[in-house]
């Protein structure tokens, strides 16, 4: 019995201990999920066990948020949106709603005689304007736009220029040679081969705030086989402006300009038995303070000029005084603007002025003295990559203390206009509007207004064609009586039957088609075919010329 008992236990204890090891084979063979309550250890066998810092587990929240997140905030352009909202397709941009849309810059940080990518004091198409160089070839030219240091405009032919502190230059050359049917722009042709040379340099500065810009071109002329007069001459063009911002919404405006030129040939104002044209020579400057309220816009300038020419060579050795044609010019300018929308902004524009000469009565004997009044309404615009410049009209006249001159008064218009029509077309509408001297006897004075159309077209990046049509309209104030017998008083007074006498009027035509080869950034060839025409109320003085030009240009 006992030893039965003692059999009993032995069984019992080998069950248990076989139970055990079983139990611990399977749990070794297990991997057990691990617990987050404890704490992990170490197991590199050459670091001493540690325990790492205690982190407690997140548990599920219960209830509602305390803060409520709206679908899709804060997503990134590729990341899920549960709005499912359209995309825009562009990469790395984000596209603003349009009601929060960037615009142009705003206008009251430009002056409103310095509108943004138009190049003012370049040659519009005109039909042979007065002063106006005899040569203008080449593409819509337009201000240098503002880039980095070590970046590149997006046009790969557009010049780079030089950096010079914190200026930007752009320096350029043109060699050109041609033939022009009429040189003289006489009724009796006689054709010349002709050749001009013209350096230019741009200059723009590249601040955050203020800014001075400016241009000076120059170019000679030469014909061959000369006549006389001689034809060759010299024309120069140059002009600085700037604005310094003073405050947000004030700003002060400041100019300079310089021109060097003579009269065109065939213009009754030339003296006779003249050896060669004689060179005037016109420089001024203004001033002015600008002041923007809300969407007004209201400047204040004054300016001063001063024209001089020099003596006349004539053809036996001998030189005639021109004093009596030398003036100083003060004037006022008042304008004011309202930006109807971001790069619109009509205006009205008012302008006075006072010309004194050097004498108090011409070789003719008449006082030049005068007051001048004119009034203009128009527009500029700045809508980037389609519309950009100003265009005007109004009303000029001006009144000469000689009571036999009679008053000059007529319309008027000025424009400067560039249109972007797409990516290959460029249109540039021109028009300008001034009134001349005159050193013929009873006439008062000479309104020009001429107006020029210019149309570019690339047929590939490097090959630009152009198309030019210029009108020009001549008006001589002369005096208005009657002419006994029919007689007029001068060659700008025509007899009309009736024995009444009527103003010499001249129009101007011109039409010509030109072609740029742009060989790379530096180098450009130019060609252009032009033809002119002149009609005038006078006999005897109506012309017709074809000019053929080629050239090279160099710039950097």
């Amino acid at each position: 019995m006992p030893r039965l008992r003692l059999t009993r236990s032995l069984l019992l204890c080998g069950a248990a201990l076989a139970s055990l090891a079983l139990g611990s084979g399977m749990a070794a063979a297990q991997v057990a999920a691990p617990d987050p309550w404890v704490p992990k250890v170490t197991t590199d066998p050459r670091n001493p066990s540690r325990f790492q810092p205690f982190t407690r587990p997140t548990l599920a929240q219960l209830g509602a948020p305390t803060q409520f997140t709206p679908p899709a905030s804060g997503a990134g352009s590729t990341g899920f949106d549960s709005t499912n909202a359209r995309k825009s397709k562009t990469k790395g941009k984000v596209k603003p709603h349009a009601a929060i849309a960037p615009g142009p810059a705003a206008p009251q940080s430009l002056s409103p005689y310095q509108t943004p990518g138009v190049d003012k004091s370049a040659n519009g198409a005109y039909a042979a304007a007065p002063g106006t160089p005899p040569v203008e070839l080449g593409p819509i030219r337009q201000a240098p736009k503002k880039h980095k240091a070590h970046s590149e405009p997006d046009d790969p032919y557009a010049p780079l220029g030089l950096h010079a502190g914190s200026f930007l230059l752009y320096p350029a050359i043109e060699i050109i040679g041609g033939r022009d049917s009429n040189p003289g722009h006489s009724s009796d042709p006689k054709g010349a081969w002709l050749y001009t040379v013209a350096p230019e340099v741009q200059a723009q500065s590249n601040w955050s705030r203020h800014e001075l810009r400016g241009e000076l071109r120059g170019s000679y002329t030469g014909y061959s086989p000369d006549t006389e007069p001689t034809l060759s001459r010299p024309n120069v063009a140059g002009h600085v402006d700037g604005r310094i911002d003073v405050l947000k919404d004030t700003r002060i405006d400041l100019g300079s300009r310089i021109t060097v030129s003579t009269d065109n040939p065939g213009s009754p104002n030339l003296q006779a038995g003249l050896a060669k044209l004689p060179v005037f020579t016109t420089y001024g400057g203004n001033a002015g303070l600008g002041q923007k309220f809300s969407r007004f816009d209201l400047s204040v300038k004054g300016d001063a000029e001063r024209t001089s020419y020099q003596n006349s060579q004539l053809t036996d050795g001998t030189t005639a005084s021109n004093a009596d044609r030398n003036y100083a010019q003060y004037g006022a300018i008042v304008r004011l603007g309202y930006e109807t929308m971001p790069g619109v902004m009509p205006f009205v524009e008012t302008d006075i002025d006072t010309r004194h000469h050097d004498t108090t009565v011409d070789l003719n004997g008449y006082q030049r003295n005068s007051r001048g009044l004119a009034v203009r309404a128009g527009s500029s615009f700045n809508l980037r990559g389609t519309l950009t410049g100003e265009i005007s009209a109004g009303y000029a006249q001006r009144t000469y203390e000689d009571p036999r001159l009679a008053k000059l008064s007529g319309l008027i218009g000025d424009a400067s206009l560039i249109w972007t029509a797409n990516a290959l077309t460029t249109v540039k509408l021109s028009a300008k509007s001034s009134i001349g001297e005159s050193t013929i006897a009873g006439v008062s004075g000479i309104l020009y207004r001429d107006v020029g159309l210019q149309v570019d077209h690339a047929f590939r990046r490097w090959l630009i064609g152009s198309v030019k049509v210029g009108f020009g309209l001549d008006s001589y104030k002369g005096s208005v009586v009657d002419v006994a017998g029919g007689v007029p008083l001068c060659d700008c007074v025509v007899s009309e039957p009736g024995g009444t006498s009527a103003d010499r009027v001249d129009r101007r035509f011109s039409l010509g088609f030109g072609l740029t080869y742009k060989l790379n950034r530096m180098a450009q060839i130019k060609g252009e075919v032009r033809q002119d025409w002149l009609r005038s109320n006078v006999s005897g003085t109506d012309y017709n010329a074809t000019v053929f030009l080629l050239g090279l240009r160099l710039q950097r």
